[in-house]
């Protein structure tokens, strides 16, 4: 957890998260020394960013020779260098749990369907007990205001348990929503110094409705590598689903790569939301099966004390942003970590404690609506002051150029899934889950993409198309389903509701279930937008 601070009025509270500075400081390691390498990004000020580590730029390591199971990479010549512009700042404070909330910090932020989910660390006047709590609210925008669904500032939707390890704090929220389900990973502690710290799951259906997981126990802890003389333990989770793997990174200051004074971040990943079975650890050679999540630490990523991260499908590559005294930088790794496709990329400005990224539901970066192949919308919201603890949470972004994130089939697929765009026969054609669906009207085709693009992209010139539908095509559905278009080959493309198929001039028939499982699926174009 970061920097918990005085919780109530009645009673002070250690800051695990100052403890974690204050040990970073008398440790004097403020050279980024982890496995791998790396160098300090200097300081504008000639400091080290008020005594915490400060994120640098990572040299590449030796490849593996593997693809680690997914997304193989090729070598490259060496870090491309990132063009950046558009640099923007909201007006003013976006976020808080309202005037009598002493701090709030720890974003956690996911945008869906033109919404803004941000759920953040503070704590609310009148709670029963002292400690972090976990609050919720929306917006419209970035820039704020953010509401809870009631008209308040905030709303508790997750604290702490009545007993466990988590019955002190909970905080350092990060929100994945996979399917119909969502997953918070947290930090949490019952220590009242704020030591053993441990990083627990919940799930929900809504994102404010949550329930332990694993029994209320701790799905990490600390692996007790070694000892730093810091005590803070493992924490600050930050998560992206990708290609069926829930990857952490994460703090341990007891891991074995860790640095003298305990900073580090390290990944696991694993097919079971939970880490408790098919668990795999990012060691020197890549990634690696392990009997647990309690597996020696033998590689960070980044001598960073917490950072936030996501899934770049347009850059293919993981972005991980950590604060130091300039603001916010991004470091880039390829997917199975052997090399670093880019330079790092700085979002400057004040920060306190660490960044929350704008991320999808599944934790990657969010695709540019009008430029999705050359531009990359990066924003995050981070804590700016810190007069006791860390407080004033302001929105910060910038755009990315400089690179092509269609350059081939499989990438362009990746980036571009949702979206519609001319096919030669001057029809439209929407690319839903890997393949071509073509749509005789254009109005049809918009009303179920992400978005209309003016030119059809090279990269996909030769995918087949999968369905054609005709204007007036038959429209079907039975109860509990969605409404499907029938195409020519007899494919019913399901979408997302009875206006779509009223814009195709199709009637909505009636069938029984057992008609509908009579036609042929796989083309479901009811979930394209996010």
């Amino acid at each position: 957890m970061k920097d918990q601070g005085s919780r109530s009025a009645t009673a002070r509270l250690p800051r695990p998260r100052r403890l974690l500075a204050i040990v970073l400081v008398l440790a004097g390691c403020l050279l980024l020394t982890a496995c791998g390498g790396m160098t300090a990004i200097p300081q504008a000020d000639g400091t080290d960013g008020g005594g915490l580590p400060m994120p640098g730029t990572i040299q590449a390591a030796p490849a593996s020779g593997t693809a680690n199971g997914h997304r193989s990479v090729t070598a490259t010549p060496g870090p491309i260098t990132l063009r950046t512009g558009r640099e923007r700042t909201s007006p003013g404070v976006v976020a808080s749990g309202g005037p009598s909330a002493p701090y709030n910090y720890a974003p956690s932020i996911m945008t869906s369907g033109g919404v803004d989910h941000l759920w953040w660390c503070s704590q609310l006047p009148g709670t029963s007990r002292p400690g972090d709590q976990i609050l919720y609210a929306t917006g419209s925008s970035l820039d704020g205001p953010f509401a809870a669904p009631d008209g308040r500032a905030g709303v508790q939707v997750f604290g702490n348990s009545s007993a466990g390890f988590d019955q002190l704090h909970t905080c350092d929220p990060s929100v994945v929503r996979v399917g119909a389900t969502y997953y918070l990973y947290y930090t949490g502690t019952s220590d009242p110094s704020g030591h053993d710290n441990a990083i627990g799951l919940a799930t929900g259906p809504d994102g404010v409705h949550w329930t332990r997981a694993n029994g209320g126990a701790p799905i990490v802890v600390a692996a007790g590598d070694t000892t730093t003389g810091n005590p803070y333990g493992a924490g600050q989770p930050s998560v992206v689903y990708l290609d069926g793997w829930f990857y952490l990174l994460f703090t341990d200051t007891t891991g074995e790569a860790a640095d003298a004074n305990g900073a580090g971040q390290f990944v696991l990943r694993s097919t079971d939301p939970a880490f408790g079975a098919d668990v795999q650890a990012l060691g020197p050679t890549g990634f690696t099966p392990v009997a647990s999540a309690r597996t020696p630490r033998l590689r960070s990523v980044l001598a960073a004390n917490t950072a936030d991260w996501m899934w770049v499908d347009a850059l293919n590559a993981f972005a991980i942003a950590a604060d130091s005294a300039r603001g916010t930088t991004i470091t880039f790794w390829s997917a199975d970590f052997s090399y670093q496709p880019y330079q790092p990329i700085l979002l400057s400005g004040p920060a306190q404690d660490g960044p929350g990224l704008a991320r999808t539901p599944t934790g990657h970066a969010p695709v540019s609506g009008t430029d999705p192949c050359g531009a990359l919308p990066l924003d995050l919201i981070r804590a700016t002051s810190n007069a006791t603890t860390p407080t004033d949470m302001v929105h910060f972004g910038l755009t990315v150029t400089g690179f092509d994130g269609c350059r081939s089939t499989a990438q362009a697929i990746n980036v571009l899934n949702g979206f519609a765009m001319p096919a030669p026969d001057r029809t439209v054609e929407v690319l839903a889950n890997g393949k071509l669906v073509d749509f005789e009207r254009r109005s049809v085709a918009a009303s179920v993409a992400t978005s209309v693009l003016d030119e059809q992209v090279p990269a996909l010139t030769d995918l087949p198309v999968q369905a054609t539908i005709e204007a007036g095509a038959t429209a079907v559905t039975t109860p509990g389903e969605p409404v499907g278009l029938q195409a020519t080959n007899g494919t019913l493309c399901l979408v997302s509701g009875a206006n779509v198929a009223q814009l195709n001039s199709s009637i909505v028939v009636p069938v029984t279930p057992a008609t509908w499982a009579g036609y042929s699926g796989g083309c479901n174009l009811s979930a394209l937008r996010p």
